[in-house]
């Protein structure tokens, strides 16, 4: 059992959770938590640690037979844990890799809905785009690199295990990527102020991505001028515009349905 905080372990855990560079250098970050770690498969951990209290109980200790779990006291996990109330286990998984031509591979036979995120700073919109993005049915995730850490400890947690499905890439040039998606087929609407239409009166059942900009500031003009379409979430009252993450799965949810009408 590891019991000091300054084993190297301990130090390798707290480090990949709480830095991006060494999540990037080691191609790892930290998963917490018994439903997200049960979604693990045995390929992808490369260390799992469980307190004695965890490791105690029978469905764990079944689960726990595809690993070789390290033991750890209470007093360790808390301090590797980025939770204020661990569960007892937390894994360190290996980074996935994917390109802009995963993204643009045909999904199982459904056209392409992508979301294409300029500067998401803050880590829980990030993390919810990602999980409503599953529920939704979106089929990847571009991104350029002044986009939050998708490997940050909060974003994992607000994913809810969809991080281990959806596929995704940092890009370093996002208007590039933009160009090569529409030169693929993939018409590009942004969600924009000064769009001319409704979100809800254009067709998205073929091909189609969606720029969503920085929660401050929008999209850029650069980026913005690449867009196929400007669409608007029309409001009511005082509200000129819905959290960037909100605003995402509204159109999410509205291709979504399209798309499940056009099924009909």
């Amino acid at each position: 059992m590891i019991n000091s905080t300054s084993n190297k372990q301990v130090k390798r855990v707290v480090s990949l959770r709480s830095k991006a560079k060494a999540r990037r250098e080691e191609n790892m970050y930290v998963v917490e938590g018994l439903r997200m770690c049960r979604e693990l498969k045995p390929e992808d951990v490369d260390a799992l640690y469980v307190t004695e209290s965890f490791a105690g109980d029978g469905n764990n200790r079944k689960w726990m037979e595809k690993f070789r779990p390290e033991t750890v006291s209470d007093v360790v996990m808390n301090v590797m844990a980025d939770t204020q109330t661990p569960q007892g286990v937390l894994a360190v998984v290996r980074q996935k890799r994917y390109t802009m031509e995963d993204i643009l591979k045909p999904a199982d036979g459904r056209p392409l809905a992508i979301m294409v995120l300029e500067t998401i700073q803050d880590p829980g919109n990030l993390g919810t785009v990602i999980r409503a993005g599953e529920g939704a049915g979106i089929t990847g995730i571009v991104m350029n690199h002044d986009t939050a850490d998708l490997y940050n400890p909060k974003v994992i947690r607000s994913t809810m295990g969809s991080i281990f499905r959806m596929p995704f890439v940092y890009v370093d040039d996002l208007q590039e990527a933009c160009r090569m998606m529409k030169n693929r087929g993939v018409r590009l609407f942004a969600a924009h102020l000064k769009g001319m239409n409704n979100y809800d009166q254009e067709d998205y059942t073929d091909n189609v991505g969606f720029l969503i900009g920085n929660e401050a500031n929008g999209l850029t003009e650069e980026t913005t001028s690449l867009a196929d379409c400007l669409v608007k979430i029309p409001m009511e009252g005082k509200v000129e515009s819905l959290n960037a993450a909100i605003a995402a799965s509204v159109l999410m949810f509205e291709t979504a349905r399209q798309r499940r009408n056009r099924r009909r």
